[in-house]
């Protein structure tokens, strides 16, 4: 039997609805995108690994905690898990875009990191679904393929230029067609 491919996602935007200009602090604010946690239960049997890769840089200009954003994540795994789903690793990176690390997206640290804990990935069968040109150039850069949840208005412009694999308009729309083709 064929090795099952890796689900990587964005969070805000993807799993949950971004809030533009802040940051999503405590439970309260954390808001689904309309049937994001059953598109998990839709896609799980179909993923050896379902990782999320975000940036979370309102740690790093000091606005929340980590503390406070794995109480975020504790909301988010259990409403997915309600509906079936799963994920099985979060990666985050608490740093401001101008400090020059290498787990900001589009680096490639974050899904690095996921591939040394879970050895099995393997880049070119996995998939990445997200919002953003960091996110788009994230998979890129690792030979993942590309899918892009459409509505980032401020970045539509560059995201209408970009060579990528494919488009919907949310996860669950994704999840309707890879589970059918």
């Amino acid at each position: 039997m064929p090795a099952m491919p890796t689900l990587f996602l964005d969070r805000d935007g993807v799993i949950n609805v971004r809030t533009p200009g802040d940051y999503v602090k405590i439970p309260a604010e954390f808001v689904f995108e309309p049937r994001g946690p059953e598109a998990l239960g839709l896609l799980s049997p179909y993923f050896s690994r379902i990782v999320v890769l975000t940036n979370q840089s309102g740690i790093g200009k000091g606005l929340m905690t980590e503390s406070q954003l794995a109480i975020v994540h504790v909301y988010m795994l259990t409403g997915i898990r309600l509906a079936g789903g799963r994920i099985d690793g979060i990666y985050y990176c608490p740093h401001r875009s101008d400090a020059g690390c290498n787990c900001r997206k589009p680096a490639t640290g974050m899904a690095l990191q996921a591939q040394t804990e879970f050895p099995e990935i393997d880049f070119r069968d996995a998939w990445l679904v997200g919002d953003s040109v960091c996110d788009m150039e994230l998979a890129q850069t690792l030979g993942i393929r590309t899918v892009l949840i459409e509505g980032k208005e401020e970045e539509a412009s560059r995201l209408a230029e970009m060579p990528l694999d494919h488009r919907f308009e949310s996860l669950w729309a994704f999840a309707r067609w890879y589970v059918a083709r």
